[in-house]
């Protein structure tokens, strides 16, 4: 790897380029983040996961870079034009936006005006008339006239020769590059409604007539308007000032830096006048629309980047979320004339019962209902009721409210949970393959019952992108959003450990050096050979060679099997470093594991050698104190407020506990059991400035939150988290079309405002509402 490479990400990582160097290395080698992070830390100094992936990222764009500069070299020397001077310059190019500055003057192009001019011999008279704007530019395009090369006259002549001049303004890469910057800190993107559409495009409603700083804009209000122009609904485009400064006369700061780069001014001159008419020419037919363009896209990108982000923080902390532990569980997938879908599955997950029962409209057969449910609890011997949070939610956890009554001996716990993306797996081919004997509404009901148990295990059988917690993911690069996804769905999994003997074929394949197909084959050896008792039967699995098995078998869990380490985060290789400890403390392996006094007054740096240094030695004595344990929380469910199932049974002033199911950059979508999620905004998240409101709520976490108001005609909610917050007035409320308060000390900001819904689906589509920042607000304080 070039030695700039390696520093640049070294100084950018604020580590050192062994670091980098070794990383690189091992990654290189088929190392994943996950198994790096962990079990080479002594290699690459103790990076962690974050600085990984980080690093990852970094190494690709930059041999990106570096090989699209030798392809541009190649070509440019191909031209015979590549001067010292280019070559350094294209050398030291550190974007690619810098790299194709440079080579735009050389990229092969279809013929343009400049070309045609420069074929009718006419770049001596535009080389001219900008070296001597003393001259007379008519008298000098006199002798350029041509019948024959087309050049009819003078002012063809002189056509031309602007065409010429227009283009290596727009060609300079330095000028180019210092005028996008200068248009990115002024510029302005504009979004206004198209005529006739305010009506049809009404959710988009807060960007009917909006002129936002470029780079101040947040991402969500970036993709909106974006997806707004793409609806047909507004006309968006950016502009490089402010309109009051456009409405200046005379010419715009932009024009005077093009003029300065060329030594072009007004001095009374013949060619002066003309030349500055170039030059305002250039500026608005050419540069400006090239500038847009490349604005444009950097802000697609940077907002992409920024709801890929979203997304992901929100799929780990869903990932994540509490497991409620393997017992057994009925799963209830609410409707209403179709029927709620039940299924119970056992402690591990296995299908052992299912029905459907008819509690609702239109048939409300109630009490049959509640008997064949408690047939089930009795015969299964349920412990946990999971509920569906789509239609017919409420309703159906009235019922297993009921249920728990008829039955309290049995000491039930029921909790709603998410079935975002239950309706995808039910339609999958993995469960068909699963559950092929189930009709495909039960496999829902089955989905639910699982996530419950285990949030992880479940959601990993589902296409991140259609769980449902992102911010515009459906507007963001589908390659750029599943790199990011795939790579939070491999972290967390690996993070947590996988049960060897119980793992289903896509956990498996997320963990750390398996394949689908590697995972495939595991499944089946297990099937055939009974359950894992070693990890080292790993090495029987047809085509699991020795590099896969190294990056696996750390990550994988084997309860009571031969070796109690195989229970364990520590990893066979260690194993030796596990048994000098046993020696020197004298206990057997059982004896050890879990004694937190005698391995904490052990000291790491007694067992290290020349392969395993202090910080694995560290994290082995750690992972014995507490073997595989699980970083995810403990697990507890929202209480819905009795009484409180529709959004007509709102109240300002109610508080009400519930559960967050997503977080975007304006706040937090809340399920209080309304079958609609309210908005907690940004600026009711906390009685201090908050930035990122992931610092704040994670979805899954259990919640006390306040309402502020109901919008029943637009099913909108407004919640706040500051429980001693006052309920808006009458005026500033989101039925009447103001705005909330601000908080103490603090001006409402335009990018704390809610934004037009997403049509992602879920929570995210129908829970957006209007923020209430007045247009005209000055600068915030904190």
């Amino acid at each position: 790897m070039p030695a700039t490479i390696t520093a640049r990400i070294a100084a950018e990582l604020a580590v050192r380029p062994q670091q980098v160097e070794a990383a690189v290395g091992l990654l290189d080698g088929g190392s994943t983040v996950p198994f790096v992070a962990r079990y080479r830390k002594e290699a690459t100094g103790g990076l962690d996961d974050a600085q990984l992936r980080t690093l990852e990222e970094r190494l690709t764009y930059l041999r990106e870079l570096d090989a699209r500069r030798e392809a541009v070299l190649t070509e440019i020397r191909s031209q015979d034009k590549l001067t010292p001077e280019l070559e350094a310059a294209i050398q030291a190019a550190d974007t690619k936006a810098t790299l194709e500055d440079l080579y735009l003057p050389y990229r092969p192009k279809r013929r343009t005006k400049a070309q045609i001019a420069r074929e009718a011999g006419l770049e001596p008279l535009a080389e001219l008339l900008l070296a001597h704007p003393d001259r007379d530019p008519a008298a000098q395009a006199a002798p350029f006239v041509d019948a024959d090369r087309k050049v009819a006259d003078a002012a063809a002549a002189l056509e031309g020769a602007r065409a010429i001049l227009v283009e290596r303004f727009s060609e300079t890469a330095d000028l180019v590059g210092s005028l996008r910057e200068e248009m990115w800190g002024r510029g302005r993107l504009i979004a206004k409604v198209r005529d006739g559409k305010a009506t049809e495009g009404v959710k988009y409603s807060d960007y009917f007539d909006v002129a936002d700083p470029l780079p101040k804009l947040p991402a969500h209000r970036i993709l909106a308007m974006f997806r707004g122009e793409k609806e047909e609904i507004l006309d968006v485009s950016i502009v490089p000032e402010p309109p009051a400064e456009a409405d200046v006369k005379g010419p715009s700061d932009y024009e005077r830096r093009i003029a300065a780069r060329f030594d072009i001014s007004d001095r009374g001159r013949p060619g002066d006048r003309w030349l500055i008419d170039t030059v305002r020419f250039a500026w608005r037919t050419r540069l400006q629309h090239q500038l847009a363009v490349d604005l444009r896209m950097r802000l697609r990108e940077m907002a992409e980047a920024e709801a890929a982000r979203v997304f992901a923080a929100n799929l780990r902390a869903l990932l994540l979320a509490a497991p409620a532990g393997q017992r057994a569980t009925l799963g209830l997938d609410p409707g209403y004339r179709t029927g709620v879908k039940v299924a119970v599955v056992d402690a591990t997950g296995k299908v052992v019962d299912t029905a459907t029962i008819y509690p609702h409209e239109p048939q409300r057969r109630w009490d049959e209902a509640l008997a064949v449910l408690a047939a089930l609890v009795k015969k299964h011997k349920v412990e946990l009721v999971a509920i569906g949070n789509g239609t017919a939610s409420r309703e159906t956890e009235k019922l297993a409210a009921d249920l728990i009554k008829l039955k309290p001996d049995l000491q039930l716990i029921k909790a709603v949970v998410s079935e975002a993306g239950a309706s995808v797996y039910s339609a999958s081919a993995y469960a068909s393959q699963e559950l092929p004997e189930l009709d495909v509404t039960l496999r829902g009901a089955v989905s639910i019952a699982r996530r419950l148990q285990d949030p992880l295990a479940e959601l990993v059988k589902i296409d991140p992108k259609s769980i449902g917690v992102g911010q515009y993911q459906h507007d963001v690069d589908a390659h750029q959003l599943a790199r990011s996804l795939d790579a939070v769905v491999e972290d967390c999994v690996n993070g947590v450990g996988v049960d060897l003997n119980t793992a289903s074929v896509p956990l498996l394949a997320r963990v750390s050096g398996l394949t689908e197909s590697l995972a495939r084959n595991i499944v089946v050896y297990r099937d055939s050979n009974g359950a894992f008792t070693s990890r080292t039967k790993l090495r029987e699995v047809p085509r699991l060679g020795p590099k896969a098995f190294e990056q696996c078998a750390g990550f994988l869990r084997i309860r009571d099997g031969e070796d109690p380490l195989d229970a364990s985060g520590v990893h066979p290789e260690a194993y030796d470093v596990v048994r000098r400890i046993l020696k020197a403390t004298g206990k057997p392996a059982k004896a050890l594991i879990g004694d937190e006094i005698t391995l904490r007054g052990l000291k790491p740096q007694a067992f290290a050698d020349d392969r395993f240094g202090v910080p694995t030695v560290s994290d082995i004595l750690r992972e014995l104190e507490k073997p595989g344990r699980d970083p995810r929380p403990s697990f507890k469910t929202a209480t819905f407020q009795e009484g409180v199932e529709k959004l007509s049974d709102l109240k300002p002033g109610m508080i009400l506990e519930g559960t967050v199911t997503n977080v975007a950059a304006f706040g937090a979508f809340v399920d209080i059991g309304v079958h609609q999620d309210g908005l907690v905004h940004v600026s009711a998240m906390s009685k201090t400035f908050v930035k990122d409101p992931s610092t704040i709520a994670k979805p899954g976490d259990v919640v006390k939150v306040k309402v502020l108001s109901c919008d029943l005609a637009r099913k909108r909610v407004s919640l706040t988290m500051r429980l001693d917050d006052p309920l808006p007035d009458a005026a500033s409320s989101p039925a009447a079309g103001g705005g909330r308060p601000a908080p103490a000390g603090q001006r409402p900001r335009r990018d704390q405002r809610q934004e037009a819904p997403s049509s992602g689906g879920g929570a995210l589509a129908e829970a957006m509402a209007r923020a209430a920042a007045q247009r005209d607000a000055g600068k915030r304080t904190r």
